[in-house]
């Protein structure tokens, strides 16, 4: 019986053949249940009375100009726990896997896998009763030379249409970016990372110019994705502003991104068209802290540094002794708060909705840890796939409207007298929301730039 199984290595190479991906590195992972396929642009649809999906999957890591087009019969949709602790509901499919000489029918879910190290997994159950895996051996069925790949894939790769994008930001290693990057590489356009701190300006009315280390003239783009984090938002805004004096498209204007930035400011402007919001109390004196308090309801009640951002600076004050504590002291060091009413019925959920060009793209809910007040994934909470309703979407595409963006992420609160908007995020993070939902946002990020452009 053991003669007749393959010995597999932790790493190996495999094909499928009814996919079309002649040769893709494999993870042979025993830990996990299901195996899975990197894909993108999910799409499901009806193919002679039947379910199929279609999607597009980069075959080979680090490598986003190859793409192939597949499409397969779809068996189910399941929810499934990423390593990452995601919740996230994936389309399975079914099909055959060639591996070695071999070759049975597996299922796979479909989901993005661009922060995971291989673009497929194999999990146990497509190797029950066949496969026995030696974890200190490697490629023990042969692997292709860099060679034997690109002659593979030759076919493959997506011409260059021209564009030049500028990535205005921080981090190259930062997901979202990182996705930003490679969505545009697919697309064929000439994508630039440009980290704010290396560039500065030259201000003249008649050349104005950005420079880049070592003396580079920015002066050759098309458009510009500003991704500015807020404590260099000043500076961001500026370079993004001289951008603009130099007649580049830029997908979130210089104005959007400031005024997204000053919470009580944009929470005016969202009042103004007539977006309801928690009720919300702003004083620069101490001294009427009780009226302030009565203002919102009283306790419990949330408290806000009007600079805080990803949950920084959030706090709940469950008495009214608690709350008067937490105001004094955050004035007694001179900063702006927001006082804000809190949502019990909330139950440590909301929602985030992605707005891109005036069409919310994916929505998830957000929900806290336990014992913690406030849903964030940077500090641990949960995402999972949420459909919205017709209002919250009509108040995530009117928010993003308020503010003048042409990106931005929506998050909304559901409460016992409908949904409440929360705040409006000029430079959303991706990678909670691609990883929950499957969607390349980043890739409609990219297709807002070609829409300006008529491409």
């Amino acid at each position: 019986m053991l003669q007749s199984k393959i010995i597999l290595g932790s790493e190996e190479w495999c094909s499928f053949p009814e996919l079309g991906i002649p040769i893709i590195k494999a993870r042979v992972d025993s830990g996990a249940k299901t195996s899975a396929l990197h894909a993108i642009n999910i799409a499901p649809f009806k193919k002679e009375g039947q379910n199929w999906v279609k999607f597009d999957i980069n075959p080979i890591q680090n490598n986003v100009k190859t793409v192939i087009h597949c499409e397969a019969p779809l068996v189910d949709k399941r929810i499934v726990k990423s390593s990452s602790g995601f919740r996230e509901e994936r389309y399975v499919i079914q099909t055959n896997l060639e591996i070695g000489n071999s070759n049975w029918l597996i299922e796979m879910t479909l989901t993005n896998r661009d922060s995971m190290g291989f673009r497929m997994l194999l999990g146990r159950e497509a190797m029950s009763g066949r496969v026995m895996v030696d974890p200190e051996q490697q490629y023990v069925l042969g692997q292709p030379t860099s060679d034997s790949l690109k002659e593979v894939y030759k076919n493959s790769e997506k011409a260059s249409s021209g564009i030049r994008i500028g990535l205005l930001a921080s981090n190259p290693e930062l997901y979202s970016n990182k996705r930003i990057m490679e969505a545009g590489e697919m697309r064929g356009h000439e994508m630039h990372f440009l980290n704010i701190k290396e560039c500065y300006m030259k201000l003249d009315a008649k050349t104005p110019e950005i420079h880049y280390r070592g003396g580079l003239i920015l002066n050759q783009f098309d458009a510009i994705i500003p991704r500015i984090r807020p404590s260099i938002t000043f500076y961001g805004c500026a370079l993004t502003r001289q951008f603009e004096a130099m007649n580049v498209f830029c997908l979130n204007s210089s104005t959007a991104i400031t005024q997204s930035r000053d919470k009580l400011f944009s929470l005016q402007l969202l009042l103004q068209s007539g977006i309801e919001i928690p009720t919300t109390g702003f004083a620069h004196s101490p001294l009427d802290t009780d009226d302030l308090i009565k203002m919102v309801g009283g306790t419990p009640l949330i408290v806000k540094l009007l600079e805080g951002t990803q949950g920084k600076g959030v706090v709940l004050a469950e008495t009214k002794k608690a709350a008067e504590s937490v105001i004094n002291a955050f004035k007694s060091l001179n900063a702006n708060i927001l006082v804000q009413e809190f949502i019990k019925e909330a139950n440590g959920k909301d929602l985030r909705l992605f707005v891109i060009d005036g069409k919310v793209v994916a929505a998830i809910q957000r929900e806290a840890l336990a014992g913690e007040f406030r849903a964030n994934i940077h500090l641990g909470g949960t995402a999972s796939v949420i459909k919205p309703t017709t209002e919250e979407k009509k108040i995530a595409i009117r928010a993003a409207k308020a503010m003048d963006l042409k990106v931005a992420g929506v998050d909304i609160i559901r409460s016992s007298k409908g949904p409440l908007l929360l705040e409006v995020n000029s430079s959303p993070g991706l990678e909670g929301i691609e990883g929950a939902t499957n969607k390349d946002i980043a890739g409609e990020m990219i297709r807002a730039i070609e829409k300006n452009f008529k491409l």
